[in-house]
């Protein structure tokens, strides 16, 4: 029965509404279907390449292999610089979160000051956030497990076995090896990023540097499959790195010994050439520092040490100090003047204690009182009577001295490989007015030819001077490297290296005359050096010239005892000397700081490294 004012129900029309209804779901559903078919197609077929390559990516994580440093040796291949086993703790930021926060949970678990702490930040901000960075070298063994136990902590954060630089001699090879650190941004500036992607160490100083590009090798890269917490599974590809090249240097490393024991102590430097061919058979500035607290950074305190220290071990006096020749100049002033045709090896100068310029009044003295009488130029070497070198000079000229010279390499890098290598000053009008600003006097070029005023030498340019006198005149680059060797490759071969030019002496009797008075300093009966000599039992012939770079002149007619003077006061003391003379096989040059007496100092020790050279190589 109808209820009164209810409208009767239509089955017709509500089963139509329902078939409406029905459609639109079914085709909305369609639609949705459609769309969602459509996204997988395009997911699926036209964009595989791309989202497979991101899925492989995700799954598949590309490590660089850091190749292993190429090895240092000296000539007889004993071992310089060594790569030794060790583990460090890289950080990729990119999945480490917030740095600060990282390393301030790191430290709960391993040894990190904030010296580390702020260097590995600047870093990491400093490079690419998909790229690693060293946050911490050299665990110890108990760090390594603290953070195995703690490693679901650190996102991004791995436990790496790597190779570290180890220098086995310490402080004797510090100036020459040099050291590798830990690349800053200046290092990412100057090298390829890519050849160094993974890579902690970066030659700073010494052959490292210089023969960074041999020694770092080829990176290679491996391909690892990770889980989703980034786990390592397995490794599903790999391109081998190519370690460096293998150096073998000049260097001798008994020798090297030698000449720092011969020191004893003092602080200075020496060279020992080859002068047959250049080679540094030994190069040592004292006193040094042991560079390998430098590989895994070196605390301030410590770094702030060797800065302030008064003996200056960083400072590589080899290539950077510079010094008065003083007499170890008069061998080349004296084949100047043989060779410009104004003396002979006969003619005679008198010395009377002072001289003097035409109309000067200003005395420029021997260092004997009264004079050494009239000397040729066999008793003006052996005597080193500065009035023979005096008169020369001026006989010279200024501007004839500096030609002649200049041709040994005064004024001018030799070219070592080695950086920071220092020119010195070769003095001359020009320079003067160029640095100085005012005009060439004469009493300029008198104290010029004795090897004082603006003279400035380093040990390497009159080492390399020294060896043309023994060989005749020819000038060779002195050099380091003496082979190399890819590692797992062919035996070492010879360097390649500038070839020499002709001999810059015209007239070989002349260089004969000089070698015969530089014997005189030793072997003669007025020699300065005959004394010394006496000392030794050597069954060879050396020729010498002693020097005295004086830093304190006497005044007026007292004598200047230099022993009363302070230590920083004193002359600096040299020697040059080349052996045999028949055949010469060693050259060696010596400076002793504050010495006082190149005869009485520096002579023992430059005889010292010549008798251990020659005695362990009698041919």
């Amino acid at each position: 029965m109808r209820t009164p004012g209810r409208p009767m129900r239509n089955p017709l029309a509500e089963a139509a509404v329902q078939r409406r209804r029905a459609l639109v779901a079914f085709l909305a559903v369609f639609a949705l279907l459609a769309v969602l078919a459509g996204r997988f197609a395009w997911l699926q077929v036209f964009s595989y390449e791309e989202f497979h390559t991101r899925s492989e990516a995700n799954r598949i994580k590309a490590r660089p292999i850091v190749p292993a440093r190429g090895l240092i040796y000296d000539r007889a291949g004993r071992i310089l610089a060594d790569n030794v086993p060790a583990y460090r703790l890289d950080v990729v930021r990119e999945d480490a979160g917030d740095l600060d926060e990282m390393v301030a949970r790191l430290r709960e678990v391993i040894d990190l000051d904030e010296d580390d702490a702020r260097a590995f930040i600047a870093a990491a901000r400093a490079r690419r956030s998909f790229q690693p960075v060293t946050v911490k070298l050299r665990l110890s063994d108990i760090e390594v497990a603290r953070f195995a136990v703690n490693r679901h902590r650190f996102p991004g954060v791995e436990v790496v076995p790597y190779l570290n630089r180890h220098y086995p001699h310490g402080e004797l090879f510090a100036h020459v090896v040099g050291y590798v650190g830990r690349i800053d941004t200046a290092d990412l500036a100057r090298v390829d990023p890519a050849r160094y992607s993974g890579a902690t160490h970066i030659g700073k100083t010494g052959i490292e540097r210089y023969y960074e590009s041999r020694l770092h090798g080829q990176v290679g890269i491996e391909q690892v499959e990770i889980n989703a917490e980034g786990r390592a599974l397995r490794v599903v590809g790999r391109e081998p790195a190519h370690a460096g090249q293998d150096l073998y240097l000049s260097i001798d490393a008994e020798l090297q010994q030698a000449v720092v024991d011969a020191f004893e102590g003092q602080p200075g430097a020496a060279v020992v050439l080859d002068p047959r061919n250049g080679e540094v058979l030994a190069l040592a500035s004292l006193p040094s520092y042991d560079p390998n607290p430098f590989v895994s950074g070196i605390g301030q305190a410590a770094y702030a040490a060797l800065l302030d220290s008064p003996s200056r071990p960083l400072f590589n006096r080899v290539l950077q100090g510079g010094y008065e020749p003083g007499s170890t100049l008069k061998p080349f002033v004296a084949l100047a003047g043989l060779e410009y045709g104004l003396r002979t090896p006969r003619d005679t100068t008198l010395s009377t204690g002072a001289f003097r310029l035409p109309g000067q009044e200003r005395e420029y003295r021997d260092w004997r009182r009264g004079g050494h009488g009239a000397v040729n130029l066999n008793e003006a070497m052996a005597q080193s009577v500065n009035t023979y070198f005096f008169q020369l000079a001026v006989d010279m000229g200024i501007e004839r001295l500096g030609a002649y010279l200049g041709q040994f390499g005064f004024g001018e890098a030799t070219g070592i490989d080695l950086l920071g290598e220092a020119s010195g000053v070769l003095p001359s009008p020009q320079w003067k007015r160029a640095n100085r600003s005012l005009p060439w006097y004469p009493g300029e070029t008198v104290i010029a030819g004795i090897g004082q005023g603006f003279w400035v030498v380093t040990p390497l340019q009159l080492a390399q001077a020294t060896q043309m006198l023994a060989n005749g005149g020819i000038r060779y680059p002195p050099h380091l490297l003496r082979a190399t060797q890819a590692r797992f490759d062919a035996p070492p071969v010879p360097e390649g290296w500038p070839a020499p030019g002709p001999s810059m002496v015209k007239n070989p009797a002349n260089l004969q005359a000089v070698t015969q008075a530089m014997v005189q300093v030793l072997h003669g009966p007025t020699g300065t050096a005959r004394a010394t000599l006496a000392q030794f039992e050597l069954d060879y012939t050396v020729a010498g010239k002693t020097g005295t770079a004086q830093r304190v002149s006497r005044r007026g007619e007292q004598a200047l005892d230099v022993n009363q003077l302070p230590v920083a006061q004193r002359h600096n003391a040299l020697f040059i000397a080349f052996a045999p003379v028949e055949a010469p096989r060693v050259a060696v040059m010596v400076v002793v700081e504050h010495g006082g007496s190149g005869s009485a100092v520096a002579t023992p020790v430059a005889l010292r490294i010549v008798d251990a050279w020659l005695r362990r190589n009698p041919a």
